[in-house]
C-alpha cells in the first residue's frame, strides 16, 4: 500500500547540488513509527546509506557524506527531499528513497539515475 516515488533531475554539473524529492502515498510522514531515508548505488557498486529524517523532522546522515547533505520535509506535501552539494562524477549513482525501521528497509522507490557530468 505504502509507495515512493523519487523525482528530480536526472543530470547535475559537477560543483551544484543535487536534489530529489520523494512523495510517499499510502502513508504520512508525520504519523509513523518509520525512518524515512536515502539510499544510493553507484553503477558497479553495493548501496550506501545517505540519512534519514524522522517523523518529528530529526535527521541523521552518514558520516562520510554528513557536511554535503541535507534532508528535509515538507508535511503538507507528504515529501521528503535530499539536497547533496559540491557533487562530483563521483556522486554518480541511482538515488532511493525508502521507509526504514532500525537496519530494516520495506519499502522502496523505484530509483532514479543522477548523472554529475559537465
Amino acid at each position: 500500500q505504502v509507495q515512493l516515488q523519487e523525482s528530480g533531475p536526472g543530470l547535475v554539473k559537477p560543483s551544484q547540488t543535487l536534489s530529489l524529492t520523494c512523495t510517499v502515498s499510502g502513508g504520512s510522514i508525520t504519523t509513523s513509527s518509520y525512518y524515512w531515508s536515502w539510499i544510493r548505488q553507484p553503477p558497479g557498486k553495493g548501496l550506501e546509506w545517505i540519512g534519514y529524517i524522522t517523523t518529528t523532522g530529526s535527521t541523521g546522515y552518514s558520516p562520510s557524506l554528513k557536511g554535503r547533505s541535507s534532508i528535509s520535509r515538507d508535511t503538507s506535501k507528504n515529501q521528503f527531499t535530499l539536497q547533496l552539494s559540491s557533487v562530483t562524477p563521483e556522486d554518480t549513482a541511482v538515488y532511493y528513497c525508502a521507509r526504514q525501521r532500525d537496519y530494516c528497509v520495506d519499502y522502496w522507490g523505484k530509483g532514479t539515475l543522477v548523472t554529475v557530468s559537465s
